[in-house]
């Protein structure tokens, strides 16, 4: 009973946080301390903060593990109707400030970058990591952006719209300071952050993106009357 328990234990360690740590099992049926080869990771999680409707933008933040050997560079190609500026990548491993660039498609190619399939005019914000990476090591890093896109973002009438789809699980969009929700188009669960804005978390539990769709209005202030 024991080493059942034991094989349990450690097959439950492999989960932790939403990520994964990869071990040998056998070690652990053997009674031996495991040997872990990857820590646990999370990039499935990102946030968008809202700013004022008329100027189409919306702060982005989200996290990502670095895990192949021989990396130097992350590359978040922007999504095509969205334009990019103020990047800020942060190393969460050491606490420092990572360089950036915002580069074409056209550019990614000339300098044979890894980035995938592009056109030409797509947008690129290339970090570069403090070091190349080592085989059995991974890098934390963050990211922060501004992105502005007129389909995304908007005022219909009186009322903030919000129409985006959603390419990661879970999505947290944070309303602009005085700005209430009126409607919403996904199960969610909606809070009151501690600065008064409104939070909205929603989970896109698919292998597709799930678009979510909601609309705010703006609180009426009652001491101006």
């Amino acid at each position: 009973m024991s080493t059942i328990r034991m094989n349990i234990s450690c097959a439950a360690a492999c989960l932790i946080g939403g990520g994964f740590l990869f071990l040998s099992f056998n070690e652990c049926a053997l009674g031996q301390n495991p040997s872990f080869t990857e820590r646990a990771y999370q990039d499935r999680e990102i946030l968008y903060e809202l700013q004022a409707p008329e100027t189409h933008a919306f702060r982005i933040t989200h996290d990502y593990t670095v895990r192949n050997a021989g990396e130097k560079y992350y590359f978040n190609v922007v999504r095509a109707g969205s334009h990019v500026t103020d990047p800020d990548s942060i190393d969460l491993d050491s606490g420092e400030t990572l360089k950036w660039e915002t580069i074409d498609g056209k550019t990614a190619r000339d300098r044979k970058l890894a980035v995938g399939e592009v056109k030409d005019d797509s947008e690129i914000v290339v970090t570069y990591l403090t070091r190349s990476l080592s085989a059995g090591t991974t890098n934390r890093i963050r990211l922060k952006e501004t992105y502005a896109d007129a389909k995304s973002l908007y005022l219909d009438g009186n009322e903030l719209v919000w129409d985006r789809s959603f390419g990661r699980l879970r999505n947290t969009v944070v309303l602009p300071a005085g700005w209430y929700l009126t409607a919403l188009s996904a199960p969610s669960t909606i809070q009151t952050l501690p600065d008064g804005r409104v939070s909205i978390y929603v989970v896109t539990p698919r292998n597709v993106d799930g678009r979510v769709y909601l609309r705010a209005r703006k609180r009426v202030d009652s001491t101006s009357k």
